[in-house]
């Protein structure tokens, strides 16, 4: 025994010294003064002496850098150099596009929980809460969304005014150009609570908001172009819409082919030198009501006249509509969710230099100012659409849930109903969490450029299966089309925000991951950076730093996984209270394994790892929900660790350590080099997978907190349009809840009656007289029943049509005798 001991004293030392990530000589210092308490206790002094001469050939290489680095450091820089796959410009600049945020701590293995919890809690300003409570609450109550997707096919004339007016398309625009100069946080604010009654008014007010003019001028414009342009978008005198995506290219502007030659031509009346532009852009949402149109094209300069370079490269510019040669106003009709969106196409279209944005100066930046913006984009229109639709989906179809009756029992009592609400609840409850997370993070003057994917993807997947799980539910009452349904317009447009901003498919298995291992990793993109300075030695001392650093990185990640996993993450530091600190213990599990995957699949992959996208969107998976769990934690905190949220928080947070371990496990079976993945596997899951699916138990509490009136589900509307006006058949339904409740009693109390006595009574009215005549209810409640009824129709009735209500019947604008004899 006392020959093992020094072995087993120089692993654990090296154990400890890995898991609390200790420097090298610390660690060589702590091993060297066990092995010698050891040999003083009575070891064996050969076992000793052998585990010392180990200890000795480790560290006296490392901690002297006359041998390290021209012995160890300047090979490696050489392999190192050979199998690094080429970053591209586009790569390039993509990389460096973004910042890094909380992401960046769940990729290190080890998250300092304090940088989430000590970020201030977002808030509105005044002015940003009352224009939700006076401006946006009108347009809401304007909106009759049966009008806008089947009658008119677009927002009536007064809304496109009220819109305007009250500075809708100026959100994010600063005052000093006539805008609101609302935060990120009220703009995902806004988006939510329009997206609550109507995608169609969402969508028309967010795109002007996100990737688009005004937010490309406001970062690159001229003074003269921000002068000029931004008031006019703030009051609506310009209504823009952005052209990047075509039918060769999608939305990858680094190869789209419409194309700019730079040349000389007539404008306004003066001859200039310019761009003549070549164009064919689709699905541009706002492109037929447009009054100026950003435009993204390749930029050539085959004559030399703004420079050297016959390429310039990706170019942002801005055509006013009726610019010569601009084919705009034609429609695509995206699954009968009629927001104003259609193709732009132009041949030899003519433009002066000072039309791009940014002016000369920006030519062949498009690339860069897109990445950019596209994060802000993605961090808001599209999840606060989601929250938006997933909120009020929560808390109507609680309502429905409860008020609709089967078998003598609402609904949302049974089991299988009951799952669903679950679902609902939980999806909704995440949804809100993750979509104000990122709108905090720009809010702050963050460009999540890993956060905002990561946004984008699960808020709408999440949303789409709210939205399937609410059909469900609802059954006919979801599936019948008129003023009456809530749902059925929702179920269509979800699709919508699947694929716009980048396809979900592309997002999940390219972006997500693709960015966050280089851009999130602690060194990863230093090591890379490193191999590119120019002088030898400075890039042989960059390179020996970071690679040192990050091999105790991932020794230190393997220690800690297999650690965790072994005693189930029970252990170890971690903030939040006696409820959440179990929570706050499994994320740290998760980042080490997710740390420690990761550097194994770039080792051993490198440039491959690209084209592995399965592998790639696993590990997504696992960064992504990281990020959701750390956002629902965060939502707990600010929210002052409300105990009747504390359902719908673990419901989440299983869900998406379930998650975790479910991506995590495809990726390790899965993974290419099979004896890796089995020792992978060791280290991350020692005694197999634990994590379950939020329990049956766990459910019902859940949808029960859907079904009845409670701060819990008070807080989880907060934000959407509930108000039971006309127009508003959701809110109607949500606001019956409380009635429905107090009428159970006397409901139970009469039906039994009934059911136990003799009456022949057949209509609802007779027997409700002979209930009064029998003493079974009193007259005070026979109103609550005759209440209880006409407030039950009204929630599960559906609309039905005369056949010719429901044609289609288009006849293009009347051709006067004037306008033919001119032809």
């Amino acid at each position: 025994m006392s020959v093992v001991i020094p072995f087993l004293a120089f692993l654990l030392v090296g154990a400890i010294a890995a898991y609390h990530r200790l420097r090298l000589p610390v660690w060589a210092a702590l091993t060297a003064t066990v092995l010698l308490a050891c040999w003083l206790l009575g070891a064996s002094g050969g076992a000793t002496l052998i585990a010392g001469l180990v200890t000795a050939l480790i560290a006296v290489p490392l901690l002297l850098p006359q041998i390290r680095l021209p012995y160890i450091t300047k090979p490696l820089l050489g392999f190192y150099t050979k199998i690094l796959p080429p970053l591209s410009e586009t790569e390039r600049v993509a990389l460096e596009a973004g910042t890094v945020g909380f992401e960046g701590e769940l990729f290190s293995g080890k998250p300092d929980w304090n940088a989430l919890l000590s970020q201030p809690r977002p808030t509105l300003t005044a002015e940003e809460q009352a224009f939700l409570d006076g401006p946006v609450e009108e347009l809401c109550r304007m909106t009759n969304d049966w009008e806008i997707t089947h009658v008119h096919a677009d927002l009536p004339p007064e809304m496109w005014d009220y819109i305007k007016q009250n500075k809708f398309f100026g959100l994010n625009i600063p005052k000093e150009y006539g805008g609101l100069g609302f935060s990120a946080l009220a703009n995902h604010k806004v988006i939510q609570k329009l997206a609550s009654v109507s995608s169609v008014v969402s969508s028309t007010v967010g795109v002007p908001n996100s990737l688009g003019p005004a937010e490309l001028l406001m970062h690159y414009g001229t003074d003269e172009q921000k002068s000029h342009y931004l008031p006019r978008l703030a009051d609506g005198r310009e209504v823009p819409c952005f052209g990047l995506t075509g039918p060769w290219a999608g939305s990858d502007a680094t190869s789209i082919p419409d194309f700019g030659i730079v040349t000389t031509g007539e404008w306004n009346g003066a001859r200039v030198v310019g761009v003549k532009l070549t164009f064919d852009k689709r699905y541009i949402t706002l492109a037929p009501v447009a009054s100026l149109i950003g435009l993204a094209f390749r930029m050539y300069d085959p004559e030399g006249l703004i420079g050297d370079q016959r390429d310039v490269g990706i170019t942002l510019a801005l055509l006013p509509r009726d610019t010569a040669g601009v084919e705009v106003g034609r429609r695509h009709f995206p699954l009968n969710s009629p927001f104003q969106n259609g193709p732009i196409r132009g041949k030899d279209v003519f433009i002066p230099l000072s039309q791009l944005i940014g002016g000369e100066a920006y030519a062949g930046k498009g690339w860069q100012m897109l990445v950019e913006c596209l994060s802000i984009g993605r961090s808001i229109t599209l999840p606060s659409t989601a929250s938006g639709g997933s909120k009020i989906a929560a808390v109507v179809t609680g309502a429905y849930a409860r008020i609709r009756k089967q078998f003598g029992l609402s609904v949302g009592r049974f089991e299988g109903v009951e799952e669903a609400l679950a679902r609902i609840g939980g999806n909704a409850y995440t949804i809100s969490a993750l979509s104000e997370a990122s709108a905090a993070a720009v809010a702050r003057g963050e460009l999540p450029a890993v956060p905002s994917t990561i946004s984008k993807y699960h808020c709408t997947e999440m949303g789409r299966q709210v939205c399937q799980d609410a059909m469900d539910i609802h059954g006919g009452k979801g599936i019948i089309l008129g003023p009456k349904n809530y749902l059925g317009r929702a179920w269509q447009a979800s699709p919508i925000a699947i694929t716009v901003e980048g396809a979900n498919i592309m997002t999940r298995s390219l972006m997500i991951f693709g960015q966050g291992a280089i851009l999130c990793h602690p060194w990863v993109l230093k090591e890379m950076k490193a191999t590119t300075l120019s002088d030898p030695d400075e890039r042989l001392r960059e390179f020996d730093r970071n690679l040192f650093g990050h091999i105790g990185f991932a020794i230190s990640n393997a220690v800690r996984s297999f650690w965790f996993g072994l005693t189930m993450a029970k252990f170890g530091k971690a903030p939040g209270d006696a409820y959440t600190r179990r929570y706050y213990r499994k994320l740290n599990r998760y980042s080490a394994a997710l740390a420690l995957c990761a550097d194994t699949s770039m080792l051993l992959l490198g440039g491959k790892l690209k084209f592995k996208e399965s592998l790639s969107g696993r590990l997504g998976d696992v960064l992504s929900n990281l990020y959701i769990a750390s956002a629902l934690l965060k939502r707990y905190e600010d929210e002052g660790r409300p105990v009747t949220d504390q359902p719908l928080l673990a419901w989440s947070i299983h869900h998406a350590t379930f998650k975790i371990e479910k991506a995590l496990s495809g990726a390790l079976r899965n993974f290419p080099f099979r004896p890796v993945g089995w020792l992978l596997w060791a280290l991350v899951f020692p005694i197999g997978r634990r994590a379950q699916y939020p329990s049956d138990r766990l459910g019902h509490k859940v949808a029960a907190l859907l079904m009845s009136p409670n701060e819990a589900r008070n807080r989880l509307a907060d934000g959407v349009f509930t108000t039971p006006c006309e127009n508003n058949p959701a809110g109607r339904v949500d606001s019956y809840l409380p009635k429905v409740i107090l009428a159970e009693p006397v409901e139970r109390k009469f039906l039994k009656a009934l059911k136990n006595s003799d009456i022949e009574a057949l209509t609802f009215e007779a027997q409700l007289d002979e209930g009064v005549k029998e003493g079974w209810i009193t007259d005070e409640e026979r109103a609550q029943l005759e209440e209880l009824r006409r407030i039950t129709i009204d929630a599960i009735s559906v609309d039905d049509f005369e056949s010719w209500e429901l044609r289609a019947e288009s006849h293009p604008p009347a051709v006067s005798q004037s306008s033919r004899e001119a032809a």
